[in-house]
Formats: C-alpha cells, structure tokens, sequence
C-alpha cells in the first residue's frame, strides 16, 4: 500500500510539475498584435450605402434593443459631392449585427436655421455610452445664403469657404438611441483666434473613461485654411462641459520646414483599459507608408501620444471575403466598433470614381478585426 501511494503520489507531482509550463505560457503577457494584422477579409454587402445620397462617416453603437445603430453623414447627390459642407445632415441606420446591411430610419439631426451654429449643416457624427446617456458629437456649421438645391447648386451669395470657416463641434443628447435628442445651443469647443486652432473646430473624437467619468475629446484645427492640420485635446468632467484643452499645442507635429502637407486628420480614439489608442490618417503617406492610409496611436495621459512600433493601422487596398482585392479611391473617417474593450470592427467611408475626389458612389463599408 505504501509503495503505491508512493508511486501515485509521485506520479500526480510530476504531472502537474509537467504542467507548469503550459500553465505559464497561457497567463503569461503576449506581445500586442498590430492593429493591421488584426484586419480580416471585409464582407462585399456590409455596411451602410443609398444610390441617391452621398453617404460619409460612420460612427456605430449596440442600442438598447441589441441592434447596432450607425449614425452617419449623407446629403443629395443631386447637389453634388463638394456640398457636404452646405447640405450634410446626419442619420441613423440600423442592423441586426455590427457588419450590416444597414438600413436608413431617420434623419436624427436636420436644419434647424441660419442663427444657430450648426443650424445648416451637420456632420461627421461620433457616439458614445455616458452612463445613462447617448452623446452624439459632430461638426456643424451655418451661413448666410439659401442652402442649395438641385436646381441651383450655387444660390445668390454661394461662399464655400465661409461655410467650412464656420465648422465648430457641437453636441447632442439623449437617453435613447432613437432619440429625442437634445442639441447644445453652444460649440463644445470654439477656435482661439492667434493660436493653431484657429479657424474651426471639428472632426471630434470623444473616449470615455469609464471608471472616471472623464470625456477626453480630441479635435481638429488648423492655424490658417491651409495645411498643415492639426489635433488638439480638450477633457470635461460631464458632457456638458466645460471642455478644457490638455495642452496649448496641437498633440502631433509631422510638417517640416520644406512640407506643411506632412500631417493628419480623422482621429478615432478610445479608452483601452489601461490606455487611450487612436487610429488617424495620414494625408501625405510620409508616416505610415502609404498616402491615406492609417497610422495606430497610443496615450497614457491624453496628452503625450505615441506611434505604436508598427505604425500602419491600415490600408486602401482591400481583401474581401471573396478573395478579391480593390484600391479604394479614399478610405475616409476611421472608426472602430469597440465592445467589452475589445476593437472588433473598421469602419471607414470610401468611393468608386476615376481620381481622388471625384466619385460615382461614396459609402460606409466595415472589415471585421480579429479578437
């Protein structure tokens, strides 16, 4: 008996001594995957398009019914694609999982007059959970002349630039996915004359720190209408502010004294756990590699940002489900569906059309992630 209590004993103390190993090389930390090796072959009927609207930007949301909500940009092809900053207004479209096919349901956030500050035009939509509370942030814009029509694309007093000069990022509340929501009668942050920022305010990308409550928000600016553009942080303590910026300078300087063109747009940021991570695009394709293509960030603090060692987060070129591979002519306005703090899906606005900028068709297309 003792001899085979002996021989047992030994036996099990070797088996679970053999097991060590394994036990430690599953708990131990992995090396983070880069972003861009996380990309998967994207499904060909995803995402979110309609024949008769430029559609541009998304940004997606699992709402209280279990569906996922896109809230995006659209405006009239019949006004042409230049337009959007006169006539861009923002819906919601929904699906039944984050790869779609959406389906339009309402326009969430029309005109509603010349004397407000995004009374014209809205755009570039970003939403986000804030405890009870749906915060949908965009740009928004106003001017002085009619909003053009099919008939009259340019009306008495048509001023492109004085349109896109209005830009400032503006707010909106609810406590539902469907709505009503509440629009802030004041820009969340306004441009400061003399500084770098200050011709607008735009393109927001809020993170929420869910264990502080904090909403950082990273934005878009520039000095003068001309290159280079530049990021700015702000942080508030609720939604309704007040947004306090981070920093007196913008958070990435690439330009050098013989290339303004060397920067970036688009910022897409979200609290990570123990970080912030952001992908934003590169328009020169002097940082990641590729003009257009992605660069993938990180940040402890929100201020100091950091290029991850394998900067591309992503490319135009595009493998699809079915084996083929297509050169987008833009992937615009990143966004990255993040659930249970895991990054599971890329959305991106892209176009078919002969050269940059000119477009048959613009939509919202989605590639899944690995996770």
């Amino acid at each position: 008996m003792k001899r085979r209590t002996f021989l047992e004993t030994g036996l099990k103390a070797t088996a679970a001594l053999a097991s060590l190993p394994l036990l430690n090389c599953v708990d131990a930390p992995k090396k983070e995957e880069a972003f861009i090796d996380k990309i998967l072959p994207a499904p060909k009927n995803g995402g979110f398009r309609d024949d008769n609207y430029w559609i541009w930007g998304s940004s997606v949301i699992k709402g209280e019914d279990g569906k996922y909500h896109m809230f995006a940009s659209r405006w009239s092809k019949d006004v042409g694609f230049g337009n959007w900053v006169t006539n861009s207004e923002i819906v919601r479209a929904v699906a039944d999982t984050p790869v779609g096919p959406y389906k339009f349901q309402e326009v969430v956030l029309p005109p509603r007059g010349k004397a407000f500050f995004d009374g014209m035009c809205t755009h570039n939509p970003r939403i986000v959970k804030y405890k009870d509370k749906y915060l949908l942030y965009h740009f928004g814009t106003t001017y002085d002349f009619d909003m053009p029509t099919k008939e009259n694309r340019k009306p008495e007093g048509y001023n492109w630039n004085q349109a896109w000069l209005n830009k400032r990022v503006g707010l909106a509340i609810s406590d539902s996915v469907f709505g009503p929501w509440e629009r802030v009668d004041k820009p969340v942050i306004e441009p400061r004359e003399g500084h770098w920022d200050a011709t607008i305010t735009s393109n927001p990308s809020p993170a929420v720190d869910p264990e502080t409550g904090k909403i950082l928000l990273m934005y878009k600016s520039s000095a003068t209408p001309k290159p280079p553009l530049l990021l700015g942080v702000a942080m508030a303590d609720s939604p309704t502010g007040e947004y306090k910026r981070l920093s007196e300078e913008p958070v990435f300087r690439f330009e050098t004294p013989d290339n303004n063109h060397i920067d970036v747009e688009d910022p897409f940021i979200w609290w990570a756990g123990d970080k912030y991570e952001g992908v934003i695009k590169d328009r020169s394709g002097l940082i990641c590699g590729e003009e257009g293509g992605g660069v993938h960030i990180w940040s402890k603090d929100g201020v100091t940002w950091n290029l991850f060692d394998k900067v591309k987060a992503y490319s135009r070129n595009i493998l699809w489900e079915d084996g083929t591979t297509t050169h987008q002519n833009h992937f615009e306005r990143p966004f990255v569906l993040v659930e249970d703090g895991k990054p599971t899906h890329l959305f991106a606005a892209v176009g078919s059309g002969p050269k940059a900028w000119s477009f048959e068709n613009t939509w919202n297309m989605v590639i899944p992630l690995k996770h």
